[in-house]
C-alpha cells in the first residue's frame, strides 16, 4: 500500500513504486476511471489507448488477407510506390 498527500492545488505525486508498475515517466499522462463497484484506478492513459486501438483493429488483418508479417511489409511497400506514382504524377 502506497500514501500520497493532496496539496492545496489538488496534485499528488505518485510513489515510485506505483509510477514502476503503471510504466509511467516524467510528461506521462495517466487516466482516472471508476469501476462498477465504484473504486477509482489510476491507469498509463498510453497503455489504455493501446488496448482500444487493438480492440478497434481485431479482425481487420484477416479481412483484409494479411496472414503474417511479409504481408505487411508487402502491403506498406504497394503503398509506397502508389504514394511516389501520385506524388510524380502531381509534380
Amino acid at each position: 500500500m502506497e500514501l500520497a498527500k493532496i496539496t492545496l492545488r489538488g496534485q499528488i505525486t505518485i510513489p515510485v513504486g506505483i509510477r514502476k508498475k503503471l510504466g509511467v515517466k516524467d510528461g506521462d499522462k495517466v487516466l482516472f476511471i471508476e469501476d462498477d463497484n465504484g473504486r477509482i484506478i489510476i491507469e498509463n492513459s498510453v497503455k489504455i489507448v493501446l488496448k482500444e486501438a487493438q480492440e478497434a483493429f481485431k479482425g481487420e488483418a484477416e479481412r483484409v488477407g494479411l496472414k503474417n508479417e511479409q504481408d505487411v511489409v508487402d502491403m506498406i511497400n504497394e503503398m509506397r510506390q502508389e504514394k511516389r506514382c501520385q506524388n510524380a504524377s502531381d509534380a
